[in-house]
């Protein structure tokens, strides 16, 4: 475990991390998570190559996900604004589920690990929204940071 909470003051307010005197330099994070499906839903969505009526469930859930990671500091209160340089998302079919991946890059004073799980999570909300007609029985799983590089520590899963 690590020491304290970054986000709370000795008072116990909550606070936006000061970062004005840390050095900038190139990070990156990759997060990772996947939507499960019904198998029998998961055949219906792969014999339609993923495309539904609302158009490509993939580049459809790609799309969201680039929007959300630009975002996510509007969503996620004491998150900074950066200023990225990279946002890859990529969904695959793989048994019954689609494995999404979202790396993200800049060149800042702080992290991008945030932004990475937000493309995941709201990549993966994205897919549930445009095949629930299909099946409630749908489940986003596994949301979680692999690898962070830059700043004080790198971490890898």
């Amino acid at each position: 475990m690590k020491g304290e909470l970054s986000h709370v003051d000795d008072t116990g307010k909550a606070r936006m991390v000061d970062v004005s005197n840390k050095d900038t330099s190139v990070r990156s994070a990759t997060a990772s998570g996947k939507v499960e499906f019904p198998p029998e839903v998961f055949e219906i969505l792969s014999g339609k190559d993923f495309l539904s009526k609302k158009g490509s469930i993939i580049q459809t859930a790609v799309i969201a996900g680039i929007q959300a990671v630009k975002k996510t500091w509007e969503l996620i209160p004491l998150c900074h604004q950066l200023n990225l340089s990279k946002i890859d998302i990529t969904i695959v079919p793989i048994e019954n589920t689609l494995q999404i991946h979202c790396k993200v890059k800049c060149t800042e004073r702080t992290g991008v690990e945030m932004e990475a799980l937000t493309g995941v999570s709201v990549s993966a909300l994205t897919i549930y929204d445009m095949c629930k007609a299909l099946s409630h029985d749908i489940r986003i799983m596994d949301v979680r940071l692999n690898e962070k590089t830059g700043g004080k520590h790198d971490f890898k899963r």
